[in-house]
């Protein structure tokens, strides 16, 4: 079992772990996941590795608490311990020196882009990063943003924080400004990745998008994870989480993701009578 060393609300429903996990530390590499278990009776959830620390032993999960099996970890407190914690899964971030690179966090996705963005600009690439919530609060690590980019852009729906309107917007803007950019790397709601991916797309702008489907064992076994890429079916636990944005298809994949809507609705609503929520 891995224990859970710290936890932080950054909103009611976002928050943060840091776990005991010293070989997945060791070996993680950027862009890559996690797939954890909170009681043995417990479904299996991917959660990409927001940030580690090899000498330490632990690493950070950002989570937004919306499921079930979100909501039952997000009451776990410092001493608790996860059922069990299996990875580093998944292709990490090819990184190598491109010029500039836009990282667009969106919401949850933030977490995974920040240690993409810290590996991008060790490369000695300039970072430039979006990062976009529908208010406020749901901008989360800032801070841990500003110091792996060379410069950070807010954008929010409401415009309580930053720029409003939508990160689109935001990338908009500094094409039409003249800035030079050499890679786009969308993290977020496949919605926000699909209009990211459409805009980049019109002006040839390589575009990489880090899909978080439904996974259930993590090795391309269980094809549940599956997605269209291309002319080509392409399992994101093994053949991803990172794609070509320009060729993934969108839409196929939001239907996919809501097959287990009632299924899920129908657990929260069973834990709620067990006066377990």
């Amino acid at each position: 079992m891995n224990k859970i060393l710290e936890k932080e609300f950054f909103s009611p429903q976002v928050f943060r772990m840091k776990v005991e996990a010293p070989e997945i530390a060791r070996k993680r590499k950027a862009g890559q996941f996690v797939i954890i278990r909170v009681s043995d009776a417990g479904e299996r959830i991917p959660l990409t590795i927001a940030d580690a620390n090899a000498s330490e032993g632990w690493i950070e999960l950002v989570v937004q608490a919306v499921g079930k099996t979100t909501t039952d970890l997000s009451k776990l407190s410092p001493g608790d311990s996860l059922h069990d914690l299996a990875g580093p899964l998944g292709r990490p971030t090819h990184i190598e020196k491109h010029g500039t690179v836009l990282m667009v966090g969106g919401g949850i996705g933030i977490a995974p882009a920040h240690p993409i963005a810290q590996a991008m600009k060790a490369a000695g690439n300039t970072v430039v990063s979006i990062l976009g919530g529908r208010s406020k609060e749901l901008v989360i690590m800032e801070e841990k943003m500003k110091a792996a980019s060379d410069e950070v852009i807010i954008v929010t729906d409401d415009g309580s924080y930053g720029m409003k309107g939508m990160v689109t917007d935001a990338i908009q803007k500094l094409i039409d400004e003249g800035r030079k950019i050499d890679l786009v790397i969308a993290i977020g709601p496949p919605v926000m990745m699909k209009f990211v991916s459409l805009l980049t797309k019109k002006y040839d702008i390589h575009t990489l998008v880090s899909l978080n489907t439904i996974m259930i064992d993590g090795t391309g076994m269980c094809g549940g994870c599956r997605v269209s890429v291309g002319n080509e079916s392409k399992f994101v636990c093994v053949d991803g989480p990172e794609f070509d944005g320009h060729l993934v298809n969108f839409d196929e994949m939001m239907q996919r993701l809501s097959m287990y809507r009632d299924q899920e609705k129908e657990s929260i609503d069973h834990a709620c009578k067990l006066g377990l929520r």
